[in-house]
C-alpha cells in the first residue's frame, strides 16, 4: 500500500504540476514523501498501530484537501472516497476503522454538497439517495467483514493454544500465559509457582482398558484440575500423560498443599469407562518462581527433576524444594484433611 501511494502520488503530482495545480501537486508530493519515509521506518517500528495512524490520517486529510482545493475537477474524483472504509478497516480494525471512516466520509459528503448543491442531477433526491446508499453499503459490508475476520482470527488463535483432546491449554498457551504472569509477578512482586504432573503407569491403562479409556482418563484428570484450581490459574497438557499448572500469586509452600490436594483428588476419584472402574494416581514436581529460576524452561526443568524423584520414590507423591521430611509431613497432613476437603471442595488460599 505504501509503494502504491508513492507511485500514485508521484504520478498524479506530476500531472497536476503540468496542469498548473501547484497546491494539489505539493500535497501529493508530500504524501509521496511521507509514504517513502514510512517504507523505511515501519519495518523497524515497535508500535505498528501508531504508524498506521500516521499513514491513514494524512492520507485521508490530503484526499479531503484535494477535493476542496480542486473545485473545477470532475465529480468522479469523489469516487476515491469509497476507498476510505476499505483502507481504514484494513489498517485500523473495526472500531477505530469505523470511526475514521464515518469522520472522513462525512467531510467528503459536506464538500460534495457545497460544491454541487445547485445541481439537481447530483444533489436531487434520487441521485443523492443512490450515492448515500452505495456509500453506506460499502461501509457496512467492510465493517461486517472485519468483524468476521477478527472472530475467525480469534478462534484460530484459541485453537492454536488449546489441546484438542482435553480442552486445556497446550505448550503454546502455557508459554503465552507464563509470559504475562511473569511480567505481573516481577512488577507487583507476587509469588508464582509451577506444578508438573504425570499420571502413573498410564501405559498400563492403555494396554489393559484400551486407548479410548486412556483418552477418557486424560479428560477426567484435566477436568478435575480445572474444577479444583482457581480461574486465574492455568492447566496445560504438555503431551502424553504430562500436565503443567501455573499457580498465580502462590508461594511454593502453598503450591505443595495445592499439589497434594490434586494428588489426593485423583487418587480418591474413580473413572468409570465402559462399565469398568479405572483407578488413577499421579506424581507431581513443584517449582517456585525466583528460587528455581525466572524463565519457563528453568521452572519446567526444576519441576521435571522433582517429578522424576517422585517417580523414583514410588510414585503417587509430591516432591518440592523443601526437605523430604517436611514434604512427607505436608503429605500426611493433607491425607488427614482430605475428608473435610472433599466435603467443602475448598483449596488453601495463597
Amino acid at each position: 500500500m505504501l509503494w502504491t501511494t508513492v507511485v500514485a502520488g508521484a504520478f498524479f503530482g506530476l500531472i497536476n504540476l503540468v496542469l498548473g495545480a501547484v497546491a494539489a501537486a505539493l500535497l501529493e508530493f508530500a504524501m509521496c514523501g511521507l509514504s517513502a519515509y514510512l517504507l523505511y521506518s515501519v519495518p523497524r517500528a515497535r508500535h505498528l498501530e501508531r504508524w498506521m495512524l500516521a499513514y491513514t490520517l494524512p492520507f485521508f486529510s490530503v484526499m479531503m484537501l484535494l477535493l476542496y482545493l480542486m473545485p473545477d475537477a470532475t465529480d468522479t474524483l469523489f469516487v476515491w472516497t469509497l476507498l476510505i472504509p476499505l483502507v481504514a478497516h484494513l489498517l485500523l480494525g473495526r472500531r477505530l476503522g469505523l470511526f475514521i471512516s464515518l469522520l472522513f466520509m462525512s467531510i467528503a459528503a459536506f464538500i460534495f454538497w457545497n460544491k454541487n448543491h445547485g445541481d439537481p442531477e447530483l444533489t436531487g433526491f434520487l441521485p443523492a439517495a443512490n450515492i448515500v446508499l452505495v456509500s453506506l453499503c460499502i461501509l457496512y459490508f467492510t465493517h461486517t467483514y472485519e468483524i468476521s475476520r477478527e472472530r475467525t482470527e480469534l478462534q484460530l488463535l484459541r485453537a492454536a493454544r488449546t489441546d484438542f483432546l482435553t480442552g486445556v491449554a497446550n505448550l503454546a498457551g502455557l508459554s503465552e500465559f507464563f509470559r504475562t504472569e511473569r511480567t505481573r509477578a516481577l512488577r507487583q512482586r507476587q509469588a508464582l509457582s509451577l506444578l508438573l504432573l504425570d499420571l502413573d503407569h498410564f501405559k498400563r491403562v492403555n494396554d489393559v482398558f484400551g486407548h479410548d479409556a486412556g483418552d477418557a482418563a486424560l479428560k477426567f484428570v484435566a477436568a478435575l484440575m480445572r474444577e479444583r484450581l482457581r480461574s486465574t490459574d492455568l492447566v496445560a497438557r504438555l503431551g502424553g500423560e504430562e500436565f503443567a499448572c501455573v499457580l498465580v500469586n502462590t508461594t511454593g509452600e502453598t503450591a505443595v498443599q495445592v499439589a497434594e490436594n490434586l494428588r489426593l483428588a485423583v487418587a480418591g476419584g474413580s473413572l468409570d469407562h465402559a462399565g469398568r472402574s479405572i483407578g488413577l494416581t499421579m506424581s507431581i514436581g513443584v517449582a517456585q518462581f525466583g528460587r528455581d529460576g525466572e524463565e519457563l524452561q528453568s521452572l519446567l526443568a526444576a519441576a521435571d527433576k522433582r517429578l522424576y524423584q517422585a517417580k523414583a520414590a514410588g510414585r503417587n507423591r509430591v516432591v518440592c524444594a523443601t526437605p523430604a521430611v517436611a514434604a512427607d509431613a505436608i503429605r500426611v497432613r493433607a491425607d488427614e484433611l482430605w475428608p473435610a476437603l472433599q466435603d467443602s471442595n475448598l483449596r488453601p488460599s495463597p
